[in-house]
């Protein structure tokens, strides 16, 4: 199975088009600043769309965060600027250990970020529309999930 993880989108259709043609992808992860309706990428994509609401987004059916299982590995989705993201990753990290979960995506930031802390894998896959890190490559993650349910990340740019 291939997941596509995209955060900070704020509507640019087109970014997340090429991101969906480079990965074709069974599920897509929206971490928010989608700034569109969920079930409208699903439709276009013809593949399941699960997102969270984030600052940008004024959906309120966007749960504000999410889990999911992905392989074997039970995941915390948010969008992260009610996690402090900005400061730390402490407080996400908690969070996901609270909900059972080791694995944590966010985004906010516009900065893609891979970790491991304490036993949680951290990844916010960057910004496909609003880059801030040092070059400013639109960015996005990519999930394989292996036959025995293990996960392997991989940044990716546009």
């Amino acid at each position: 199975m291939r997941v596509l993880v995209v955060s900070d989108s704020h509507g640019r259709v087109g970014e997340l088009q090429k991101a969906y043609e480079k990965v074709k992808p069974e599920l897509i992860l929206h971490l928010g600043d989608s700034q569109l309706h969920l079930s409208e990428l699903s439709e276009l994509f013809g593949c399941e769309v699960i997102g969270v609401r984030g600052n940008c987004d004024y959906d309120t059916r966007l749960p504000k965060t999410q889990e999911v299982t992905i392989g074997s590995h039970k995941v915390f989705m948010t969008h992260g600027h009610l996690y402090d993201v900005g400061f730390d990753l402490f407080t996400l990290v908690d969070a996901a250990k609270e909900h059972g979960c080791d694995v944590a995506l966010f985004g906010h930031t516009h900065v893609p970020e891979l970790l491991t802390m304490e036993g949680v894998t951290v990844c916010n896959p960057g910004s496909i529309a609003q880059p801030r890190q040092q070059g400013h490559e639109y960015t996005y993650a990519v999930i394989d999930v292996d036959p025995v349910g293990d996960l392997h990340f991989k940044h990716m740019c546009l």
